[in-house]
């Protein structure tokens, strides 16, 4: 009987998203609904179990800690990459590296969510609303306004289509984007300080690597308009976060909305914790139903096809 860990199902959804029958009397399945960083309680936790579910990136399955898990086979990652997995360490342990299926929707929906909330202050106004009291704020349009996206992928491709329902003027850069491309999107490119310059909403949507890490630094933020707002829901460390806390607090721009973090949970004292011009959400952009039921039910598909020895969705490479 294979002996399975779900980590970090913080809502208590994972064996409720997918069917896993299929594992009856196969396979012992323990969920985790806490998180523990990389240390001694994390690996005593895991030293039993033969295949770890790990939900994206939040647990860092480097040298440190798959040297000490000897029971450790299957490592099976929600999503189609994972930095945070060592695959050649683990290739060099014997153990197997798999992906599952992704939705991007649920992120760029969420990206509308923070922009929307942000411009019209729905937390403050909630509050308000909640405490007897009335409006408090002025609202802004986003028709006439200027979005700037940094990465016009799937998910950023989708944020200009909607931002160019909204009657926006959109606007855009990335390393490698073309004008073409960029119109293909309903975008203009422009280069990179004229984005920070001109726009009113900027939003991030880059994969994390060497050369994206820090793309939005103190220059960058020093550009942009005293109103204008800075939204990422991609990762975290794409942004110098000791140079937006900065910003913020010195009101340099007009707020910020963020769903990523360089440390994640967020630590309690961190001083975005108590930022009156910055809306923040705990890394919640693809935690959705339709996403979790992919994530699991191909959990599933991949734990029996080994099981089996039969093809499985293999992680060979992050990129």
């Amino acid at each position: 009987m294979m002996k399975v860990a779900i980590l970090d199902d913080y809502q208590g959804v994972a064996l409720t998203s997918a069917d896993w029958s299929p594992l009856k009397d196969r396979a012992e399945i323990t969920v985790f609904r806490d998180y523990l960083p990389v240390g001694q309680a994390l690996v005593d936790r895991l030293k039993p179990f033969d295949a770890v579910v790990a939900m994206r990136e939040r647990t860092p399955f480097r040298e440190e800690l798959l040297s000490q898990l000897d029971n450790l086979k299957l490592i099976l990652s929600t999503g189609r990459r994972n930095a945070a997995i060592d695959l050649k360490y683990a290739a060099e342990r014997g153990v197997t590296v798999c992906y599952t299926g992704y939705s991007s929707h649920g992120a760029m929906e969420h990206t509308w969510a923070l922009i929307l909330s942000a411009l019209r202050h729905v937390p403050q106004e909630n509050i308000s609303f909640r405490s007897a009291g009335w409006q408090t704020r002025i609202g802004i349009d986003l028709k006439g306004r200027t979005l700037g996206i940094v990465g016009l992928g799937n998910i950023g491709g989708a944020i200009a289509r909607i931002a160019r329902a909204f009657e926006m003027n959109v606007i855009a850069w990335s390393q490698n984007l073309t004008d073409e491309k960029a119109a293909e999107a309903g975008a203009r490119r422009v280069e990179k300080e004229e984005l920070f310059r001109q726009a009113d909403i900027i939003t991030v949507h880059l994969i994390l690597s060497g050369r994206s890490k820090g793309i939005v630094g103190k220059d960058e933020l020093a550009a942009m308009k005293a109103s204008a707002w800075l939204i990422n829901t991609s990762r975290g460390p794409l942004i110098d976060e000791a140079a937006l806390v900065e910003a913020l607090q010195e009101k340099r721009i007009g707020g910020a909305a963020l769903d990523v973090f360089d440390t994640e949970p967020l630590p309690a004292d961190h001083p975005f914790r108590s930022l009156d011009n910055l809306l923040a959400t705990p890394h919640i952009g693809y935690v959705t139903e339709d996403t979790y039921k992919i994530f699991y039910r191909d959990t599933v598909e991949n734990i029996a096809a080994y099981l089996d020895g039969k093809p499985i969705r293999l992680l060979e490479s992050n990129k």
